[in-house]
């Protein structure tokens, strides 16, 4: 979400306009492979499967090996523009050429301060001979970490314009892959459903009744023996969101083909622009763990570099927050005005956080004016006086009405940022309008929080601003910074959670939703529970250390909803978050992460009680070195959080 990229750090390598061209025929693949040689990418074609096709023409195909061994067998590359036939159903290779670059930037928040990738690069043309000799291009990229490639339809006299009706891109794992799918109702959802694991076959077949389930992006896969890999999508702009289903119907069709996301309309194309014209990247990530997936850089790699030239306004940090628990007072009792969100800001400044967020209520559709009950500029002239800034919360489609007249006001009031929810789209004019709010906060100093909305493209890198707890950090967060709510402290047994409005209640440990804050990417994260909940307790102190910017990732285990430990370094400290399923569990953790020396580690864990009684927290401090392995013990629904500093 707030996220920087310094220009001078912008050093990409780009060599395919002076590539070399290569030497090929159509019966023989065109490959590419990673820096490390270990995935390979190739194309070729399938003669004769075009149906207005011609000689040697036939459905354009690509394929991926990794450590030698193929992933995703033949899947086809093809493109439906509306009154047309099917693009890339009946073509031959015209030219291929190679290259090589690096990525080279600097994030403000994101998994890694720096990034360095470097890739290898193909671009294959491809043409028809029959017909009008219509031509696309298809650019692709791989890195050691994964792979990418994007359609490129250029200006020919046969289209006059890009009108696509739908994308069939498919991509065929050579086994019947174990899947975490987010299955969505529609395509206009927020995105807030439950990944679920199954083969992917299950996702074509229900009890012997053909079924056709629409799923978000990122989808996770795992193929024992051969690899984990997770399907996405990267730099959407121009274009509409990708899903992706299982087109077979039946028992044994285990391949998933990319969904586009239609016009509200329901009759224009679902992606309607002049030409030439660039689709969104197709990203397929590579790894042996599945933690080497969420390391990954590749989905901002893949964006443009940043368009804000001054970002010295933009800090990440933690909120204090008045909606989760309820608006609870110092009192006990709800109060939804200017006095009590004060009580909120005063939490924030006692313990360091730079931010409160004021959530919706404080103005009616109408996003220009206030109701009454909170008054936003003296809020903010309070807040400025104990060094804390305010964020407000604001409806999609209200902002979509009056963004143009209200960032302005809000940046005169002196807000900090707007959390904007409900979006519930991601069509082409859906994409759109995230770009022209970014672009449009960005003008106004505001910082923008996206919620209610779709999966992270890398929006991030180009626009500075904008379950189960052991499955997110291997599906949701691949694609991106996610705004989950950590922090709860009325923390309960399963058998004794009630849901409510007032003074919430979070099953699992303490020490598990402070290892929330490292294990999740949140830029803005939320310290969600009341004020009261945190007074004198002493597992609080973590949750005012930890920051919410980090220089570098390293996951240490884990299995998708199962459990989970991520180390992440901000400067010369290291923090470390762990997390485990309803299974209780001992992990061993080598500290090798660590940088030379001794550091003092600040260790909250769970105390042997904590599966019964789980606010108890152990909280404890040793002398380490990287040399050292610790021992983690894990209730049912725990965790542990630890602070490395260094003694040096």
């Amino acid at each position: 979400m707030l996220q920087s990229e310094s220009l001078a750090f912008r050093l990409v390598s780009l060599f395919a306009a002076l590539g070399s061209p290569l030497v090929y025929s159509q019966s023989s693949p065109v490959e590419v492979k990673s820096p490390d040689q270990q995935i390979v990418l190739d194309f070729k074609v399938h003669p004769g499967n075009g149906k207005q096709g011609t000689g040697t023409d036939g459905q354009l195909v690509y394929a991926v090996t990794f450590h030698q061994k193929k992933i995703f067998e033949d899947s086809a590359l093809c493109l439906e523009l509306a009154n047309q036939a099917p693009l890339g159903a009946a073509v031959h290779v015209a030219s291929a050429t190679t290259g090589s670059g690096v990525d080279d930037y600097s994030l403000l928040a994101g998994k890694a301060s720096a990034v360095h990738d470097p890739y290898n690069s193909l671009t294959l043309q491809a043409r028809e001979s029959g017909g009008s000799g219509r031509v696309f291009e298809v650019e692709a990229r791989v890195y050691d970490s994964g792979l990418a490639f994007r359609y490129r339809v250029p200006a020919q006299p046969a289209l006059s314009r890009y009108q696509l009706t739908q994308e069939d891109t498919e991509f065929r794992p050579v086994m019947d892959a174990d899947a975490w799918a987010l299955r969505l109702p529609n395509y206009q959802s927020a995105y807030e459903s439950e990944y679920v694991p199954q083969v992917l076959s299950a996702l074509s077949n229900q009890g012997g009744v053909s079924s056709y389930i629409l799923n978000g992006a990122p989808m996770l896969l795992h193929m024992p023996g051969l690899t984990w890999a997770a399907v996405g999508e990267a730099n959407l702009e121009g274009n509409a969101a990708m899903y992706l289903e299982n087109p077979t119907g039946n028992w044994t069709g285990h391949y998933i083909v990319s969904k586009i996301a239609p016009a509200l309309d329901g009759k224009s194309p679902a992606v309607d622009a002049s030409l030439p014209h660039d689709s969104a990247w197709r990203v397929i990530l590579l790894g042996d763990t599945p933690g080497q997936l969420v390391e990954s850089n590749l989905i901002t790699n893949l964006n443009p570099p940043n368009r804000v030239a001054d970002t010295s306004w933009i800090h990440p940090g933690k909120a204090s927050w008045n909606w989760w628990n309820g608006d609870l007072g110092p009192d006990g009792q709800s109060a939804y005005t200017t006095k009590n969100m004060e009580y909120y800001v005063d939490f924030a400044a006692e313990s360091g956080f730079p931010y409160m967020m004021l959530d919706a209520g404080w103005s009616d559709r109408d996003i220009t004016k206030m109701r009454g009950n909170v008054n936003v500029p003296e809020l903010v002239q309070y807040a400025a006086k104990k060094n804390v800034k305010v964020w407000i919360w604001l409806y999609s489609k209200a902002v979509a009405e009056q963004m143009q007249q209200a960032f302005p006001l809000y940046e005169e009031w002196g807000v900090a940022g707007v959390k904007i929810d409900f979006v519930l789209r991601n069509d082409q004019a859906g994409i759109q309008w995230y770009y022209d709010v970014a672009k449009l906060a960005a003008e106004h100093h505001l910082m923008v929080d996206f919620h209610g909305a779709t999966q992270p493209w890398g929006i991030e890198r180009t626009y500075d601003g904008p379950i189960n707890r052991t499955t997110f950090p291997f599906t949701r967060m691949l694609s991106g910074p996610m705004d989950y709510t950590p922090g709860g402290f009325e923390n309960v047994t399963r058998e004794d959670f009630v849901a409510r409005d007032k003074s919430p209640m979070v099953v699992g440990t303490r020490a598990q939703q402070l290892a929330l804050y490292v294990v999740f990417d949140e830029p803005l994260a939320m310290v969600s529970d009341a004020p009261s909940a945190y007074a004198n307790q002493p597992g609080f102190r973590f949750i005012k250390d930890v920051p919410t910017t980090w220089d570098a990732i390293r996951v240490l285990n884990g299995e998708p909803g199962e459990f989970v430990t991520i180390a992440r370094r901000h400067g010369d400290e290291w923090y470390l978050g762990s997390l485990t399923n309803w299974t209780t569990r001992d992990l061993r953790i080598s500290l090798q992460f660590l940088g030379k020396g001794m550091y003092k580690a600040e260790l909250y864990e769970d105390p042997a009680d904590a599966g019964q009684n789980p606010k108890h927290i152990s909280i404890r401090r040793q002398s380490v070195r990287r040399s050292d392995t610790l021992v983690l013990h894990l209730v049912s629904g725990g965790g542990c959080a630890i602070r490395f500093v260094p003694t040096n």
